[in-house]
């Protein structure tokens, strides 16, 4: 991961992840659902064949952290990094301690991306919360190595990984709240936007340590340029906020024309709410009968 494609594999995972979710988001918000993904209908209810049980997401998340994990190890071609210990050195030194910590990282996602699997492939019923717990577990993971990450590096990596830390830290701690309210919908913005943050600014951290645009290095010693990162990592969190809204404002259009679309014409059958007493559930009716032109 020390390299400009280890970052750039994991900043666009990262990417990928956020967008779907913005796009999630917004189809939530936009029908008034209570969850942002409903638990899914019992095993037997959703066919037998593997594509119509195995998630994409959590398939997602396996090959991809495979991918990371096979990379940290043998890439490039003809390098094995398994070894965490010298043991011809007499003092017996750890090796590849950075490998160690970015394939322990994979690995959390890896595991996450397992959870998901197991509990919607192989559970009888959808088990959200052990999915929410083992994905905060990962990115808590995340921002924990993030922090042993930086030491013995330069002021200007060391900036960059504790900017990096922030959203990561947030995204776990609201991944956390949700494994007991999954119901709030000022926690979703918060995850996605903090996820777009996220992932834009690993984007950027490959721009500033490997390809800088100006063609100069960044220089750790000038306090100009980290001043200038802190600066740009605000700007992130504004096009988080920017790119959040756009995907909201698009999915809007689409959902405001496929509801007025023929097939949206006539009635607007709605499911009775509990609680309601027998003198109350005529007027309902009624009134979903002014609603649809007659049922």
């Amino acid at each position: 991961m020390g390299t400009l494609a280890g970052h750039l594999l994991p900043g666009l995972f990262f990417l990928f992840f956020s967008l779907y979710y913005s796009v999630l988001l917004s189809l939530a918000l936009l029908r008034g659902q209570r969850f942002l993904k409903p638990p899914l209908p019992p095993r037997k209810k959703r066919g037998h064949r593997w594509w119509q049980l195995v998630p994409v997401e959590g398939a997602v998340k396996v090959v991809i952290s495979l991918t990371g994990i096979i990379s940290e190890f043998f890439y490039p071609l003809g390098t094995n990094r398994l070894k965490i210990v010298d043991w011809e050195d007499p003092q017996r030194p750890f090796l590849f301690h950075n490998n160690w910590q970015h394939v322990t990282m994979y690995g959390f996602f890896l595991l996450s991306g397992m959870v998901d699997i197991v509990s919607q492939s192989c559970q009888a019923q959808h088990n959200t919360k052990l999915e929410r717990a083992a994905e905060a577990l990962a990115f808590c993971v995340l921002a924990l190595l993030m922090a042993a990450h930086i030491e013995n590096k330069s002021a200007l990596e060391i900036r960059v990984h504790v900017l990096f830390i922030v959203p990561t830290f947030l995204v776990g701690l609201v991944l956390i709240i949700e494994v007991w309210v999954p119901d709030q919908p000022p926690l979703w913005v918060l995850k996605t936007w903090m996820g777009l943050v996220l992932s834009n600014w690993l984007l950027q951290l490959c721009v500033v340590m490997y390809v800088p645009l100006s063609g100069q290095p960044w220089r750790a010693e000038n306090h100009m340029d980290l001043a200038f990162l802190t600066i740009f990592f605000c700007w992130h969190l504004g096009l988080g906020a920017v790119l959040l809204a756009a995907i909201y404002g698009i999915c809007s259009l689409w959902h405001h024309h496929c509801s007025s679309g023929p097939g949206a014409s006539g009635a607007r059958y709605q499911p009775c709410p509990i609680g309601y007493s027998s003198e109350e559930l005529p007027k309902l009716g009624a009134g979903a009968e002014l609603q649809g032109g007659g049922v």
